[in-house]
């Protein structure tokens, strides 16, 4: 028995790296998942591996900044396993520049994803859920305790040198957050917020020689991080390393345990003992 059987949990950027590891998480648990990645292959290959644990999983390929997004993976989850339990608003990615080099284009993009798409499904799920309790409420039955886990970053409680872009979105995480705690606190939903420093994944890698890039819908965009100043950004770590992606999951798992039926409206930093 998991501590998440029979809950229903909602992913998004869960085909790879950190995502992927929170979906395989909440499975481990006993979740059934709506995967989300930008590309189809690899929201498969996670449904796939949620699969071979004994898990269900449905992929919901495609944009979450795409118009109407929003309320298709909401409705995927209540269509494929009748309910709405766990949101774990996760996609997104980086496009850097110092400020005076930064374009509208880089501004625009990186507040989309990361604060207007979890505010665009967290507006959808709303209905989803208000309906719920409603009938729980109605047929005389507990509430259970919804979880909502909105990612951050250390840049959005600190602040980061060529991440306005970024930095602003995961500081607006944060508010949103804290209001939504208030809001769906009625609901028996607690909405918490985890706030990574620094996390191994493709994002951070640079391949041998550096240059490394990801399309993001027609859009090259540069990632990793300079080997030297990845060794020297661990070494400001208080334990010496970056996290895996495993950690990083394990943090987020935390908010969806029965655990945290009581913590609302907080942010919870997974980065190593680093804090700004």
């Amino acid at each position: 028995m998991g501590k998440l059987d029979g809950k229903v949990a909602l992913v998004t950027g869960s085909g790879r790296g950190i995502g992927r590891e929170i979906a395989l998480k909440l499975a481990t648990e006993g979740a059934s998942v709506v995967v989300n990645d930008l590309d189809a292959d690899p929201a498969r290959e996670t449904v796939a591996a949620v699969e071979a644990i004994g898990a269900k999983a449905v992929a919901v390929p495609g944009s979450v900044t795409a118009p109407g997004f929003a309320e298709q993976f909401v409705q995927a989850g209540v269509d494929a396993f009748g309910g709405l339990d766990i949101i774990v608003n996760n996609a997104g990615f980086t496009w850097d520049s110092v400020i005076q080099k930064m374009t509208d284009e880089q501004w625009d993009t990186i507040i989309d994803v990361h604060l207007a798409a979890p505010f665009r499904i967290l507006r959808a799920a709303q209905p989803v859920i208000s309906g719920l309790v409603k009938e729980a409420r109605q047929a005389g039955t507990p509430v259970p305790c919804r979880k909502v886990v909105n990612i951050s970053s250390v840049a959005g409680t600190g602040g980061n040198v060529g991440q306005s872009n970024y930095s602003a979105a995961k500081s607006g995480v944060l508010g949103l957050t804290k209001t939504l705690a208030k809001e769906w606190g009625r609901y028996n939903v607690t909405v918490n917020a985890v706030a990574f420093g620094l996390i191994r994944t493709r994002l951070t890698e640079s391949p041998a020689g550096g240059g490394g890039s990801i399309d993001v819908a027609g859009k090259q965009i540069k990632v990793g991080v300079n080997p030297d100043l990845l060794t020297a950004m661990e070494a400001g770590i208080p334990l010496g390393r970056a996290g895996t992606t495993a950690e990083a999951a394990g943090a987020v798992y935390l908010l969806c345990s029965p655990e945290s039926d009581y913590v609302s409206a907080q942010t919870l930093i997974c980065g190593g003992g680093f804090n700004f």
